[in-house]
C-alpha cells in the first residue's frame, strides 16, 4: 500500500519543524515552574530566618530582664524585681512563639528543590517516550 502525501498532510520537515517549537515551548515553561517554585521557597526561608533572628533578639532581651529581675530581687525591692520578673516571662513566650514559626517556615522552603516542576518534566518525559514507541 503506498501512501500518498494529500495537500493536508504536513511534510516531515514540517512535523520536525512543529516538534522543536513544541520541545522549546515545553522547556522554556518548565524552566519558569522551576523558577517560580525556587522562589516561593526562598521566600518561606527568607521569612523563617527573619523570625528566627527576631527570636533570638527577644530571647536575649529576656535575659537581660531576668537578670535585671535577679538584680532587684537581691535588693529586695519588691514592686520593681516583680515587674521584671513578668516582663521576662512575656519576652520568653513571645521569642518561644516566634521561634516555632520561623521553623515551620524554612522547614516549608527547604530543600529549595522545584519538586513540582521535577516531577512534571519527569511526566512529559515519559509521555513522549510512550509517544515514540506507537
Amino acid at each position: 500500500m503506498n501512501h500518498v502525501a494529500s495537500d493536508r498532510d504536513p511534510s516531515t520537515a514540517e512535523l520536525v519543524s512543529r516538534l522543536s517549537e513544541q520541545v522549546s515551548r515545553l522547556a522554556r515553561d518548565e524552566i519558569r515552574l522551576a523558577v517560580a517554585e525556587v522562589k516561593d521557597k526562598g521566600k518561606h526561608v527568607g521569612v523563617g530566618a527573619g523570625l528566627l533572628g527576631g527570636a533570638g533578639v527577644l530571647a536575649w532581651f529576656g535575659v537581660m530582664a531576668l537578670i535585671a529581675g535577679a538584680i532587684l530581687a537581691l535588693a529586695l525591692v519588691m514592686p520593681a524585681w516583680g515587674a521584671a520578673l513578668v516582663v521576662a516571662g512575656v519576652v520568653f513566650a513571645v521569642a518561644g512563639v516566634l521561634a516555632l514559626i520561623g521553623r515551620r517556615q524554612i522547614d516549608r522552603g527547604t530543600p529549595p528543590i522545584p519538586e513540582q516542576a521535577a516531577e512534571s518534566v519527569k511526566r512529559d518525559i515519559s509521555q513522549v517516550k510512550a509517544r515514540a514507541h506507537r
